[in-house]
């Protein structure tokens, strides 16, 4: 370990084919200044693709901060030499004191490129994969910033040859003052959907809402997206988990639960933001953060079973804290469980009020379906 730095890495290697590995960098000293934190956190990065993950290239990035208005400068400075990927920066404030933490997704044995449009394309085999970050606008309030946001990533799609319906697999959104900004959100999401024919009698795509701050307090909306070409309709599956889950157009929102895609050699999961929530779309153990904690990792692995899947896959675990408070008994009862899975706890108010904490994850499991190329 290097000094003042953690780093805890996933790892699924493959002897043939695409190699992918994640990894959650910490800092371990709170009391270095935040040029120096992030220092170090580049140290460690820079020793992970260089010593524990040799030969590997980064395909996402999104640093965690404390204060983005402060803090967001200094990182796209540092990156805007070596931009190797697609760079997401937004204000969650890490838990642990720190004030940045890091989570990267990495592949080895893929070629890289920054396309013209704000997309990086991520090339191997038979498959594009892309990935946008950090998208914003100033536009008026959040329904309009979403509803552009949206509109201006079906025209990146569109040039690439892709559609919304077709090959974007999973978003982020993030929401400045979510409690007063997430209704317009989804009114704009929704009514851009039914355009993209995106809808209850076809299907949506796998999301999570979330509070995030962008460095520029006008910037209410800020987003993140993943799309692949080259898949086929019968490569996406959809997660329900109906004994534990409604649809959630049952309750005015349109997200999937989660999505799973086949390739000829892998299952890649992509669980969205999951609460303590039951099939009728109501906030389960208000006020009670243990039994939410349980209930949500009782959804969660739900929705991982239908995918034939265990927690045993998954590469990460991003946790959303509405409460600082509630932190040390969150952390102790994740590390309890899930000791070895790369995680960071983040200060992110869900969408809801009534829901104290939020999870997401990425799996990923080997199988072997001659019907479709390989990753």
């Amino acid at each position: 370990m290097l000094e003042n730095t953690l780093k805890e890495i996933f790892r699924y290697e493959v002897a043939e084919g695409v190699s992918e590995y994640h990894a959650i960098l910490h800092l371990s000293n709170p009391q270095l200044t935040y040029t120096e934190q992030v220092d170090a956190l580049m140290q460690a990065y820079d020793d992970l693709v260089t010593n524990d993950l040799k030969g590997a290239v980064a395909v996402f990035k999104r640093f965690f901060v404390s204060d983005a208005a402060n803090q967001s400068d200094y990182l796209q400075v540092l990156h805007a030499e070596c931009s190797d990927c697609a760079l997401s920066i937004i204000e969650q404030p890490p838990l642990d004191r720190t004030k940045v933490a890091l989570w990267v997704y990495l592949q080895r044995g893929v070629d890289t490129k920054a396309l013209t449009n704000g997309i990086y394309e991520v090339k191997h085999g038979s498959y594009r994969h892309l990935w946008m970050a950090g998208a914003c606008n100033q536009a008026l309030n959040s329904e309009y910033q979403m509803r552009l946001l949206f509109n201006d990533y079906v025209m990146q799609l569109s040039e690439n040859g892709c559609s919304l319906a077709n090959n974007c697999i999973r978003t982020w959104i993030f929401v400045q003052n979510v409690d007063v900004n997430y209704a317009g959100v989804v009114k704009a999401r929704n009514e851009v959907f039914v355009t993209q024919n995106l809808t209850d009698k076809t299907h949506f795509i796998a999301s999570t809402g979330i509070a995030g701050r962008h460095a520029n307090p006008k910037v209410l909306v800020q987003m993140d997206a993943y799309a692949v070409d080259g898949i086929c309709e019968e490569q996406v599956h959809y997660l329900y988990a109906p004994t534990h889950l409604n649809p959630t157009y049952e309750y005015g929102v349109s997200f999937e639960r989660g999505t799973y895609i086949d390739y000829g050699d892998r299952r890649h999961v992509f669980i969205s933001g999951t609460a303590s929530i039951n099939n009728k779309g109501e906030v389960m153990y208000s006020g009670d953060i243990r039994k939410q904690t349980f209930r949500m990792w009782e959804n969660v692995e739900t929705l991982l079973k239908e995918a034939d899947c265990t927690f045993d896959h998954v590469g990460h675990l991003l946790v959303y804290l509405r409460d600082i408070a509630d932190y040390t008994v969150v952390r102790d009862m994740f590390e309890k469980r899930f000791p070895s899975i790369p995680k960071v706890y983040l200060l992110a108010p869900v969408c809801r009020p009534g829901w104290l904490v939020e999870m997401e994850c990425m799996a990923v499991k080997p199988i072997n379906d001659d019907r479709y190329p390989a990753f």
